[in-house]
């Protein structure tokens, strides 16, 4: 079978490359291949499900806002019965001394992008959020508009089912080889024995985007990490609860009747995981979580952990940053890989700018220039400081 375009990749990032393909105008055949249909190890589906603009780097910024506006038209976009669950209930950024001046520059970066958020200080902040202990916080930076979380598995289908009327292609296979002639690839190996002809290859292959790369003779500096969700009950419940982010880099936001925490991996030793491996490391609730919630909020001290899942997501170990575009030397082999956990809220934005390039020549909505291979190449990092 011949393809002009084959994506590694069904998730939400390769359903949108899809999606926006067809919605440029590109009429070329192409194929959606995931080795997981039910995507019960997606990165996708076992995120946290949120969106920020809260970032430090404008391009990144500009991406999630492109999602924020198409959660607002989502149902002109998909139709009347299109709902995804979005909340705006913001992100709150907490900094201790340390933590001040990155906080402040990043503010100013988000506030040239038009975002609406405000820089306040510990008893603004304990002015606004009453059941809040700013023990050992200089200041905390606050998403009015344009924040919150929503359910993945809802915009996973969306696009999923929007791309059923816009002839493409779904097959459910490992890919297992990609085949290049000097500076071209030219097919892609599957797992069922069957091989694509390609035109183009668009890797979106999420945590395994590096191995994607690899197939092709590429160098890609991407791997996945492991990372658990954990959710308690506790008897308080904070309806004006942003998702708020310790110093220490743990996260809580409330759920419906109970609360997701999580964000306490150690750097040292943070590497890799067994591609198998989901299993909920429950220590880490019990001997670093806990701790740091019932001391940023003393409500917290009584809670009731219930359930917990684990997840692997793309991590890019140059810079933290997306890898967007063509491959320099190879131009037919693209990524859309390395979002290091902002995938999901990225990937609408994305997908319309890599269709641009491929329809267009050209970005036209979001530059992702900056995002180029050639850095990787180069080995410049282009470093997002504001990594949850």
């Amino acid at each position: 079978m011949r393809y002009d375009i084959v994506i590694i990749g069904g998730a939400i990032v390769g359903s949108s490359v899809a999606y926006y393909l067809r919605e440029q105008g590109f009429s070329g055949t192409i194929a959606l291949v995931e080795r997981d249909p039910q995507f019960a190890h997606a990165a996708t589906t076992l995120s946290m499900a949120s969106i920020r603009q809260q970032f430090s780097i404008p391009e990144n910024i500009r991406l999630s806002q492109f999602t924020l506006k198409l959660f607002r038209r989502l149902k002109e976009e998909f139709g009347d019965d299109a709902d995804i669950g979005f909340r705006e209930g913001g992100y709150l950024i907490l900094a201790g001394e340390d933590g001040l001046p990155i906080l402040r520059s990043n503010h100013q970066a988000q506030i040239a992008e038009g975002a609406d958020i405000v820089l306040e200080d510990a008893d603004q902040l304990v002015r606004r959020f009453p059941w809040l202990s700013t023990e050992g916080i200089s200041a905390g930076a606050y998403g009015r508009t344009g924040e919150g979380w929503f359910d993945a598995h809802a915009m996973l289908t969306l696009f999923r089912k929007a791309l059923r009327q816009k002839k493409v292609d779904f097959i459910a296979a490992d890919v297992t080889g990609i085949a290049r002639d000097g500076n071209r690839v030219t097919g892609v190996s599957l797992g069922n024995g069957e091989t694509l002809e390609a035109g183009i290859v668009v890797n979106a292959a999420g945590p395994n985007a590096g191995k994607v790369a690899a197939m092709a003779g590429l160098e890609l500096p991407v791997e996945p990490r492991k990372r658990n969700v954990f959710v308690f009950e506790a008897r308080e419940k904070y309806a004006d609860m942003p998702l708020l982010v310790d110093p220490s880099g743990i996260y809580v936001r409330p759920e419906g009747s109970v609360y997701l925490t999580g964000g306490a991996e150690p750097e040292e030793g943070d590497c890799a995981p067994d591609p198998g491996d989901f299993e909920v490391n429950w220590p880490l609730f019990e001997e670093v979580i806990w701790p740091v919630l019932a001391t940023r909020i003393p409500a917290f001290e009584a809670i009731k952990p219930t359930r917990a899942w684990a997840g692997h997501y793309d991590y890019n170990t140059l810079d933290q940053n997306a890898v967007i575009g063509p491959h320099p030397d190879v131009g037919n082999f693209l990524f859309a890989n390395g979002f290091s956990g902002h995938g999901l809220q990225q990937a609408p934005a994305v997908g319309k700018a890599l269709a641009e390039l491929i329809v267009h020549g050209g970005y036209r909505t979001v530059d992702c220039s900056a995002f180029g291979y050639e850095r990787v190449a180069e080995g410049r990092a282009f470093r997002e400081l504001n990594v949850i």
